[in-house]
């Protein structure tokens, strides 16, 4: 081979030199469950060849991945030395996956191959590097054992220099993965997988190679962006004493240089820094070398990570403002290859679909990826959550197994430092093998202080006294969103760590065919599995301005095994839902949390977000508007005053108008600069467009440009900053004029009689003869006219009481039982006494909304959202339109959930 093509083939990655010995079992894929696009572009000569450490690169390298000799073991104290071994593994998938070519899992277990130095890497040392082994691994080069680490998710590194010799050199790699029952993180891997565990990744799964270093040589590049100092703080790792010269360049012209030593901070001024963010994943390159000869390469972004308060409200900021993290549950295994993707191009797939489907975030769920993974993530702009792969899932583990996690947390957290796109780190999930999290924290922030720590995701839902924390984020589970989320306090954001879990069986792209299963119905088909995620991504929405909240974890963006609550199935084959339904409605979210956007049609408070009067809310009070405090023990006119209607804008349809909820015709509208209530004559005075202010939404006027609705000395006006008018003051004018557009101080959009005797007619036709009641404890419709039975008029006459769980809502108490009133529990509507618990207090509790017939009402629930009390096959239940059950078809739905109130049969 000349020179010239050795050295084009070090820089590629493609060099296998020398393979095992020919006597060896050749290498045969097995056949996987499913297959991706990619599991047939996999082969000996191109097991992911690119180079595997972004951050720190160097242009001399040998890949070993391809075949190696395999055998299993009953330990790893008798290495192979100079033995051939019958079977054949394709490095770096792990044993478990089908491209491995073993499929089975061992205990213990060798690998085998030989290589030859290149000629060019005379003088110089040669280091041996590894992506992550799980969990023990033992290196012996030519019988000489040269390193042993444990740790299965962690980089690590052996000089092996002096057991090199002239020609063929024999590497023996041994491996101790039990997985089961050990003291030792694993995350989801088991050997026997089942429901939410998979299977297990054994032995060597990430790339494999050697590079020649220099004497004094770098380690690591630690890289911190200081983002109000336009620096970048740079410490060279690396062999001490050593002069170091950093470059920071783009598009290979040097932009700022500094000098400094090894281990000590490098301060490189970046004059008019480009931020990195996901709208603009901008990164500087970085070259830096050393005295003693040795030059790596790197990259990073300048950006900041943070907390504030804005619009009254604790946020995380990027760049020091609030951008609303919208993110998926990625957990990183794959049909083919386990825990390794089959190729580097199906690893930016992954992250590069989730980016097209409108999420700006990823959390990373109980498992570290290559170096690779996070390259892309930094390259095309998604911000990532970071989670510890967990020991098994038990409390207080013993000072072993603690020993093992914290260990291996600080090797991971100190490896990722420098990931741009790394945000938060989530060192325990929903309690597994939760510990001191406290302290815990405070080892994170030893480790690393420039970014959020989540101490616990979803501690609500799995522990029973979830702990205050001393961590910066307060991250809820609920899959439904039917509890809600806790709000932000003093010192820690608001997330909703895990929603969702809508499943989807896809014949024939099923892990085990039939055995498929979702965190709660699985739908048929992609338009019910999209409405359904339409429908809780937009009440996501509202918890933006209504609970403060700041962040959200869909599952999922992909199957795994037998979980088909992807977005797409496990082997990528099929996206699940409708791609342009999906973007279209979580861009809104974004937009709702930029302030740019509102939901439209629906019932809204706008409060105040100026720092010391974020209790106040706009309202109308004998036709002029104002801010009052409202609260829940407000009265009924004060939170039915400060309750809208967004429509589309009267002059134009992209901008809003705000009807008044119990004055119907009457909008808020500029008369004179003052914001009144009022049936205009000017379309334009009624008109406002959304606009992105401090933490909310600023109204600008549609026909008076640069003016904005403006509260100031309670009265609210339309003012200009600087204008000439005493409330046009510029001090808060940006506070002043953001308004955080929450759900509604009064739920209801019609009015029921409180206290009265009723019957719920149904109005779809053909129908319209029968009514609502129970029977035998079940909501059902039924004829009832004169000629009824006494029984028959009583069970369809309820009683509208105040709502259980919202007093702007109602509830329907039976006529006959007194006490007993109308519920759902598993969607189905039934009758049963008040057990005064928050959930039949919730699932008693229906919000009445308007319809076009003369007389009816719909009745939403307030906790299984997007659903409406309705009547199928005479039955009663509460429904979504085109949901996953035969009750939510869509033929009639409007029809068949109004209800015409009509006078008391009973």
């Amino acid at each position: 081979m000349s020179r010239t093509r050795r050295a084009l083939l070090l820089v590629t990655g493609l060099v296998f030199a020398c393979a095992p010995s020919a006597s060896a079992a050749t290498w045969q894929p097995k056949t996987p469950p499913l297959t991706t696009p990619w599991t047939s572009q996999v082969s000996p000569t191109n097991a992911l060849p690119d180079y595997p450490r972004p951050q720190l690169v160097r242009a001399d390298w040998l890949n070993l991945n391809g075949v190696w000799e395999f055998a299993g073991a009953p330990n790893l104290d008798s290495p192979p030395v100079g033995r051939t071994l019958a079977e054949s593994v394709l490095v770096p998938y792990p044993i478990e996956s089908a491209l491995s070519g073993i499929q089975r899992h061992e205990d213990n277990m060798f690998y085998r191959r030989s290589f030859t130095i290149p000629d060019g890497w005379a003088g110089r040392q040669v280091r041996l590097n590894f992506g992550a082994v799980t969990w023990e691994t033992r290196v012996w080069v030519n019988g000489t054992q040269v390193g042993r680490h444990t740790g299965g998710y962690d980089s690590f590194s052996f000089d092996i220099t002096g057991a090199l010799r002239v020609g063929a050199n024999e590497i023996i790699v041994g491996a101790y993965s039990p997985v089961d029952g050990n003291l030792f993180p694993v995350g989801k891997q088991r050997k026997n997988p089942s429901g939410i565990l998979y299977t297990a990744s054994s032995g060597i799964w990430q790339t494999v190679w050697l590079e020649p270093v220099a004497t004094a040589n770098v380690t690591r590049l630690d890289t911190t962006p200081d983002v109000p100092a336009s620096t970048l703080d740079l410490v060279v790792q690396g062999t001490a004493g050593q002069q170091a010269t950093a470059e920071v360049l783009t598009g290979g012209q040097v932009v700022a240089s500094a000098n400094g030593t090894v281990g000590s901070h490098i301060r490189i001024p970046i004059p008019n820094a480009r931020l990195w963010s996901p709208t603009d994943p901008f990164r500087y390159d970085l070259r830096v070398r050393l005295a003693g000869g040795d030059v790596v390469t790197g990259y990073f972004g300048m950006r900041s990570i943070g907390k504030a308060v804005v619009g009254g409200v604790l946020r995380p900021v990027l760049n020091g403002k609030f951008v609303f993290q919208l993110g998926t549950l990625d957990q990183g295994f794959w049909p083919d290859g386990s825990y390794t993707a089959p190729t580097d191009e199906a690893l930016r797939f992954d992250l590069e679909r989730q980016k097209a489907l409108g999420f700006n975030m990823v959390r990373k769920h109980i498992k570290v990826e290559p170096a690779r993974w996070y390259y892309w993530a930094d390259r095309l702009g998604l911000l990532v959550w970071q989670d510890m792969p967990s020991l098994e899932t038990v409390n207080d583990p013993p000072a072993a197994a603690k020993a093992n996690f914290e260990s291996e947390l600080g090797r991971i957290v100190t490896q990722l430092r420098s990931t741009t796109s790394i945000v938060d780190w989530i060192p325990f999930n929903e309690g597994w093998g939760e510990y001191d999290n406290q302290r815990i924290v405070d080892l994170v922030r030893s480790l690393d202080p420039t970014r959020l720590v989540t101490h616990d995701s979803g501690s609500n839902c799995c522990l029973s006294d979830p702990e205050p924390g001393n961590d910066d984020v307060v991250d809820d589970h609920a899959y439904q969103m039917s509890g809600g989320t806790r709000t932000p306090t003093a010192t820690r954001i608001a997330a909703l760590g895990e929603f969702g879990g809508l499943g989807r069986r896809v014949p024939g792209h099923e892990w085990q065919p039939g055995a498929g299963f979702g965190y709660g119905d699985l739908y048929g088909d992609e338009t019910s599995l999209t409405t359904r995620y339409v429908t809780i991504t937009q009440e996501l929405g509202r918890f933006i301005h209504t609970r403060g909240l700041s962040a959200s974890v869909y599952t999922e963006p992909y199957d795994v095994e037998n979980e088909v609550n992807g977005i797409y199935t496990y082997d990528r084959q099929v996206l699940k839902m409708t791609e342009s339904r999906v973007r279209e409605v979580n861009q809104r979210v974004l937009a709702i949390a930029a302030g740019t956007d509102v939901n439209r049609g629906e019932l809204v408070s706008l409060r105040v977000t100026t720092q010391g009067f974020t209790d106040r809310y706009l309202r109308h009070q004998n036709g002029s508007a104002r801010t009052d405090v409202i609260t829940s023990a407000g009265s009924d006119l004060l939170k039915q005053d400060g309750t809208f209607w967004t429509r589309p804008g009267l002059a134009s349809p992209s901008c809003l108008s705000f009807e008044s909820r119990n004055f119907p015709g009457h909008y808020l509208e500029n008369v004179n600069w003052h914001i009144v209530k009022d049936v205009p004559t000017n379309p334009a005075d009624a008109t406002f467009c959304p606009r992105a202010g401090e933490g909310g939404t600023s109204l600008e006027s549609y026909n008076n440009p640069g003016y904005f609705i403006r509260h100031y000395n309670e009265t609210v006006y339309l003012a200009k900053s600087g204008g000439p008018n005493p409330w046009d003051t510029p001090t808060t004018f940006p506070a002043d004029t953001t308004w955080a557009v929450t759900t509604a101080w009064w739920r209801s959009g019609a009015d029921l009689p409180l206290d009265q005797a009723h019957s719920f007619q149904a109005t779809t036709p053909g129908v319209t003869n029968r009514f609502l009641r129970h029977q035998f404890g079940l909501a059902r419709t039924d004829v009832v006219n004169n000629a009824s039975d006494s029984l028959t008029k009583a069970d369809s006459t309820f009683i509208v009481r105040r709502g259980l769980a919202e007093p702007t809502c109602y509830s329907l108490e039976s006529r006959n039982f007194p006490g007993s009133f109308l519920r759902h529990a598993n969607f189905r509507v039934h009758l049963s006494g008040n057990d005064n618990t928050d959930l039949y207090r919730r699932d008693a509790t229906f919000c009445a909304q308007p319809s076009t017939t003369g007389g009816a009402v719909r009745l939403a629930s307030i906790n299984e959202l997007g659903t409406h009390m309705r009547h199928y096959a005479a039955e009663v239940w509460v429904a979504s339109n085109g949901g996953a059950h035969v009750y939510d078809a869509a033929n009639l739905y409007t029809e068949d959930t109004t209800w015409l109130v009509a006078s008391p049969w009973g």
